[in-house]
């Protein structure tokens, strides 16, 4: 295969496979996306190949932003963190070594100073014979200062071992906070809103004070995504994160989903107090219009459909979202732009 009449490399070819790929399975155009198709055709990830070819399967071809999400935080996140994770562990092991061992150069150094002393109390010159009693003063404080200079050394590298202990650390945290965020909008990511939402379940089980969940969804988002371009798409996702940052309060867990979905997590709310957080953050965000930067053009405003669930003693993480996002689906085929919450399927179901 030739470009512009040059050879195509193998790597060019396998780039070329990866953009005709995601045509065809009509994937977004991401970053992400581009690294999951990659992994899957140059067969680097096996465990992730498998898991795309189930969705395609599935999902009569098409593998969306949320299938991409999904597949990315859990096998190409996920690595990254564990090899960087194994990478500091390694040079941390290495300091703990690193000080083991000047801790045994300052054991045996004492040990050769008191072995010193020792040996100097037993030979003390009497106190007539001054020449032999000036040069055991002078040898003690030789053997003082030497030793004094061997616990400064030994002092200022404990120091350095312990500073570049400290380092490690703040990198290992840095890049588990990494692996724990959406790059796109700054929200917690798919894995850490599962790691939170167990968390949660575990203390409200604990303490039996409730909390709520709300699942949102963008309205027509793909139509923006069609009509507008993806760049313009990734503008849409940043405003709605910006706007549940905005009126959620401080406890509220906000983590992107996938795609176009968000979960929020509300810690010690009831579903009463759920719908209104949802519905403050529906509201704000019909008050804001959406402008496409590159030519300024006034697209309009974003509207959510969202759904509202809380904690029931005996929940799991599947049941309580699975309640949510019902509820979700709901306000969709009410018509979009509203919440639902799964108090109002279970009344409509006792009416019908």
């Amino acid at each position: 295969m030739t470009t512009n009449g040059q050879a195509t490399t193998p790597a060019n070819d396998l780039a070329e496979r990866v953009v005709a790929a995601m045509r065809e399975h009509n994937t977004p155009g991401y970053p992400r996306s581009f690294e999951v198709w990659y992994a899957h055709l140059s067969g680097g990830l096996p465990a992730l190949s498998m898991a795309l070819t189930g969705i395609i399967e599935a999902g009569n071809g098409e593998v969306g932003a949320r299938d991409i999400d999904t597949l990315y935080e859990r096998f190409i996140a996920t690595d990254r963190f564990s090899l960087q994770a194994q990478r500091t562990s390694l040079q941390v092991l290495g300091e703990i070594d690193g000080m083991m061992a000047l801790v045994d150069q300052a054991l045996a150094s004492s040990q050769k100073y008191h072995g010193q002393l020792s040996a100097m109390s037993d030979e003390v010159p009497p106190s007539a014979d001054r020449q032999r009693l000036r040069e055991w003063v002078e040898a003690l404080v030789l053997s003082t200062r030497e030793e004094i200079v061997r616990k400064s050394q030994l002092e200022a590298q404990l120091r350095e071992s312990a500073h570049e202990i400290r380092t490690l650390r703040e990198a290992l945290e840095t890049t588990r906070a990494e692996a724990l965020t959406d790059p796109l909008t700054g929200l917690a990511n798919r894995r850490h809103f599962e790691e939170m939402l167990q968390k949660t379940i575990d203390d409200a089980t604990l303490r039996r004070e409730p909390f709520a969940l709300v699942m949102a969804d963008i309205d027509f988002f793909k139509h923006f995504n069609d009509a507008h371009g993806h760049l313009t798409g990734d503008q849409v996702l940043r405003l709605v994160a910006r706007t549940m940052k905005d009126k959620f309060k401080d406890k509220a867990i906000i983590t992107r989903f996938g795609g176009e979905e968000f979960a929020i997590i509300l810690p010690d709310a009831d579903i009463v107090a759920g719908k209104f957080s949802a519905e403050t953050v529906r509201q704000a965000l019909l008050t804001r219009e959406l402008v496409k930067r590159s030519t300024n053009e006034n697209l309009g405003r974003i509207t959510l459909s969202l759904g509202v669930s809380v904690y029931r003693r005996g929940d799991t993480s599947g049941s309580i979202v699975e309640r949510a996002d019902a509820a979700l689906m709901q306000a969709k085929r009410d018509g979009r732009n509203r919440t639902v919450t799964e108090e109002a399927i279970l009344d409509a179901s006792c009416v019908a």
